[in-house]
């Protein structure tokens, strides 16, 4: 039977880059097919081609044995083709229904809506595909996984026969992503076909039929779960060998470095975000903070660094009241900040290389003499951090805005990590990585806690935050609902938690049980 999707020499170039070069793909009816690759290895530019984003300068695209002409989202989603983004796309203050009908309205005698029918129509297509979502309920009262079912709900009310998910885990609890593996299945079951794209390895084993790697622009491998490991996978999208799992040493955590007492946070519409949170970090620990995005823990971090300000509580560093003080002195102070948001938080994207890595010490000697910068030795220092921290950069004074998300990423770990620091705050380190990147941040994280350096860790990542953390606090509404020792413990307890659900007893599991890496 020929697949219902044909890519054939999809060739695609941008200036000094060539994103496919001659990429032949195909899906067939029923099937999930992963595609990996490291950041910068085109599989986005292939999907946005796919998508009609963007128009290829070479190949074809073929359905159910046909050539096909893609210009828009429109053409995609008139031939069937549909995309769950990972960033949702619905509006919160409109009912299920209305998000689905939005762009594809039903409407009845006299030209008013028929929502009604469009209600009908959705019951019909959550019962069959088992995606349990209620038409009338409001999308700001859905919890994170059920909106995800609606974006799903949105493409088969289109009529979408191949559905292609984008990192569709990211914002997910672990059980939420069993949740949305069974419905994938039930998809597929049912006739329809899917694209995977993900950067965790452990999912791409779980639930795939098959596994196309891109590397460069080409595709360099196609494998299945059967035939594949964590580490042969791995392999094929960098090129080397990747060790997935940190051996962590064991060390015994010192005196408390950062202390937070009942700390209050409120948004600018003065609505509580965190609410009497206490924490202390000690020396030589990492404590994760777990929790699905949105929970809190962005003015937690804002709060410790001095980006937002507190309504009530205290936060001490080293025994210095940091409450109501600036960024720059809490830096000043021994403390290092890799942000969630690199391009937004922890750049200037015109700068170049050389220049980004000095954004904390510029002002300092051997930096500058008085008002005067002393580039000859902010260069030097840039040559030598990107020799250490395998920044992959044309030159020291290439604009870091022109780097992958890795190496900018790599950046900001070079400046932060490379000063003689007591705490530091690491959010999200590897949002968006690929498994060569997700590594090295690893490495070098649990290298600073053997140095003695205190660590808060916040991820919505919960694999990450098991490899890591030696102490997890979980973040739910606000509140820490709980906080546990790293040992035994069950991700299936601290994903309940991340859930808003307490259980009575914590889950255990085998001492001798290795934690799954990020991947």
């Amino acid at each position: 039977m020929a697949p219902i999707l044909e890519l054939r020499g999809i060739t695609k170039q941008f200036p000094g880059v060539l994103a496919n070069d001659h990429i032949d793909l195909a899906l067939h009816k029923g099937e999930i097919l992963a595609l990996l690759g490291e950041n910068g290895a085109g599989k986005s530019t292939l999907m946005n081609i796919l998508y009609g984003l963007y128009q290829p300068d070479e190949g074809e695209i073929l359905i159910n044995g046909e050539t096909v002409k893609i210009n828009s989202p429109t053409d995609a989603i008139n031939q069937g083709i549909g995309m769950v983004h990972q960033h949702f796309m619905l509006i919160p203050v409109f009912t299920v229904t209305e998000n689905v009908m939005l762009g594809d309205e039903s409407v009845k005698a006299g030209g008013f809506l028929d929502r009604p029918k469009a209600a009908q129509r959705i019951q019909e297509i959550s019962s069959s595909y088992k995606l349990e979502v209620n038409p009338n309920d409001y999308v700001r009262d859905l919890p994170v996984g059920v909106q995800q079912r609606v974006e799903i709900i949105k493409l088969l009310y289109r009529n979408a026969e191949i559905l292609i998910f984008d990192e569709p885990t990211a914002v997910l609890t672990p059980q939420e992503a069993d949740e949305l593996f069974n419905i994938m299945r039930s998809l597929v079951a049912q006739g329809k076909s899917i694209i995977f794209i993900t950067h965790k390895l452990r999912e791409v084993l779980a639930i795939a039929n098959r596994v196309v790697v891109i590397r460069r622009g080409k595709v360099v491998g196609e494998t299945t779960p059967e035939a594949a490991d964590k580490n042969s996978l791995a392999a094929m999208m960098v090129g080397r060998e990747v060790n997935l799992v940190v051996k962590k040493k064991e060390t015994t955590p010192g005196d408390v470095v950062c202390s937070i007492q009942d700390l209050v946070v409120a948004d600018k519409f003065g609505n509580v975000v965190v609410d009497d949170v206490s924490l202390d970090i000690r020396a030589g620990e990492i404590l994760g903070v777990a929790g699905v995005q949105g929970n809190g823990q962005t003015e937690l971090v804002e709060a410790i660094t001095g980006l937002t300000k507190i309504a009530s509580g205290k936060i001490t560093l080293l025994g210095q009241d940091i409450s109501k003080a600036t960024p720059r002195q809490i830096t000043e102070l021994g403390s290092a900040h890799v942000p969630e948001d690199r391009q937004a938080d922890g750049l200037v994207l015109p700068f170049s290389v050389a220049e980004n890595l000095v954004l904390c010490s510029y002002h300092l000697p051997p930096f500058s003499k008085g008002i005067i910068l002393q580039y000859d030795t902010i260069l030097k220092n840039a040559e030598k951090l990107i020799q250490d921290f395998d920044i992959r950069t044309p030159s020291p004074l290439t604009s870091v805005g022109s780097l992958s998300g890795g190496n900018q990423q790599k950046v900001i770990i070079a400046r932060e990590l490379s000063r003689p620091i007591q705490f530091l705050v690491a959010s999200q380190p590897t949002r968006g990585l690929d498994v060569g990147s997700i590594e090295y941040i690893h490495k070098r994280i649990e290298q600073k806690r053997e140095e003695g350096c205190a660590v808060l860790l916040v991820s919505p990542e919960l694999d990450e935050i098991m490899e890591l953390s030696d102490r997890i606090a979980v973040m739910y509404r606000g509140k820490i609902s709980a906080v546990v020792p790293n040992k035994g413990i069950s991700k299936k307890y601290i994903g309940l938690l991340m859930a808003g659900v307490v259980p009575e007893e914590p889950m255990q599991v085998s001492e001798e049980t290795e934690i799954e890496a990020t991947l």
